[in-house]
């Protein structure tokens, strides 16, 4: 039943969101690596992702750690309601979706570490390890973000609710 919509995805979280989107397409398909924005967006993004994990212990209910930790009770359930045909709501992320977000976050800042060790290779390495590591955790991420988007689109058919619009209005349905 539809009672209204609620607030759910305060501002900073919707501005960590679609900062992180800008830069990583960004960086990924418009900017040559190793050049000054490539570098400054790298920079920018790995900056949005201190926020944000700041922002999940002190920001609003459904972005705290706490809300949506993945764990493998959650994880569990969810893959569990899945595979059964349920539908599994939550005003947040769901436990799979969680998972999706840490390990995007993880990456953001695996390749904010991979791209500034690019620029010290010779004083570290001398090869090309961080070049290739660096590579990996993008097409990685790519792939990551394929399956969100994917994922979102699919889960707001078969749920009936436009889940993306609520990151850029901030509001769900409630249930």
């Amino acid at each position: 039943m539809n009672t209204g919509t609620q607030r759910l995805w305060d501002p900073l979280v919707r501005f960590c969101h679609w900062s992180l989107v800008i830069a990583f397409v960004g960086d990924y398909f418009l900017n040559e690596e190793g050049d000054g924005w490539h570098r400054w967006l790298g920079y920018y993004a790995v900056g949005v992702v201190l926020v944000r994990v700041a922002w999940g212990f002190i920001g609003s209910p459904a972005a705290r750690w706490a809300d949506f930790w993945p764990t493998p009770a959650r994880l569990v359930g969810h893959t569990r309601a899945l595979l059964g045909g349920k539908d599994y709501r939550r005003m947040g992320h769901s436990p799979i979706g969680a998972l999706v977000m840490v390990l995007m976050l993880l990456l953001m800042v695996g390749l904010g570490i991979t791209g500034f060790l690019m620029e010290e290779v010779d004083y570290f390495w001398g090869e090309d390890l961080p070049r290739d590591i660096h590579e990996l955790m993008a097409n990685a991420l790519l792939t990551l973000v394929c399956v969100h988007i994917a994922a979102a689109v699919v889960e707001s058919v078969r749920l009936r609710e436009n889940l993306p619009l609520s990151m850029i209005t901030g509001k769900r349905r409630k249930r």
